[in-house]
């Protein structure tokens, strides 16, 4: 199996699966190797090249919080953040005024004035067309979570500053029975007790009988980091956080440069680079 991040690692920096990439995974489907999706992102904001590509049976999202089977988006795993830590931390960021999405039911959801002073431009920190393609506006973020609470997925935070994210690392660090990891800078994703990538991972991989040895995963970011270390061949982007190539065994070209075709080249397909 290949288990692979999408933003900064299967994804070129304009968002798109290289020709080379996906004669790269045909080649080793063709060898029965599995090539499975393992993101940060919430089912619903999947890009459609991700199926457009014949042989990508299965999507890991919401940090490992789901596994679906693409061919008719069966749920066949989901692991939540439970119901009282979910009212605990809308609690905590609501009386600090901290910017927050939810991911429930494989949609992402966020404050529509937040959405609103995206696309206005006053909300300069994130990616507009990503942001406005892929969130679902709702009148009130923390209401939304406490109503939703026994079915929230991920809760990402979204912060101005790097002083607010490591004070709000801590406090949400503190909080039992959750993980907090992060996919870029100003940024933290809070996920179930349990929650990994990793996690997701293995309950695919025991369905389908395959082993951690016979696992190579491609990452750029913290969340990534489960994954990475699980891994029989754990893969950094040339682009990852200097964190992320320290725990992995090769650091491959950036998603500029096919890293990950690359590195399934080299791995899977047993060709020198």
């Amino acid at each position: 199996m290949v288990a692979l991040d999408l933003d900064g690692t299967a994804l070129d920096p304009f968002g798109r699966i290289t020709e080379r990439e996906e004669l790269a995974f045909k080649r080793a489907m063709d060898m029965g190797v599995h090539i499975v999706v393992a993101t940060g992102r919430a089912f619903h904001s999947l890009p459609d090249n991700v199926f457009s590509i014949g042989g990508i049976e299965y999507a890991v999202t919401s940090n490992g919080a789901q596994v679906t089977r693409l061919k008719d988006r069966t749920l066949i795993y989901e692991n939540c953040i439970a119901a009282a830590s979910v009212t605990e931390i809308a609690d905590i960021l609501e009386k600090a005024g901290v910017r927050a999405e939810a991911f429930t039911d494989g949609r992402a959801y966020i404050d529509v004035s937040e959405f609103n002073a995206i696309k206005s431009g006053e909300i300069r920190t994130r990616d507009s067309v990503y942001v406005l393609s892929t969130r679902n506006p709702v009148d009130d973020i923390f209401a939304f979570m406490r109503e939703h609470r026994d079915r929230i997925e991920n809760i990402s935070i979204n912060y101005p500053s790097n002083e607010a994210k490591e004070k709000f690392s801590r406090v949400l660090g503190e909080i039992p029975g959750v993980t907090v990891t992060t996919s870029f800078a100003l940024n933290n994703e809070i996920g179930g007790a349990t929650t990994s990538k990793a996690d997701g991972l293995s309950h695919l991989m025991e369905r389908l009988g395959v082993t951690a040895g016979e696992l190579m995963a491609c990452g750029d970011s913290p969340n990534d980091g489960a994954m990475i270390r699980m891994a029989e061949i754990g893969v950094a982007m040339g682009n990852a956080d200097d964190a992320v190539k320290e725990m992995a065994d090769y650091v491959t070209g950036t998603n500029a440069e096919d890293g990950v075709a690359a590195a399934i080249e080299k791995f899977v397909l047993g060709e020198s680079i």
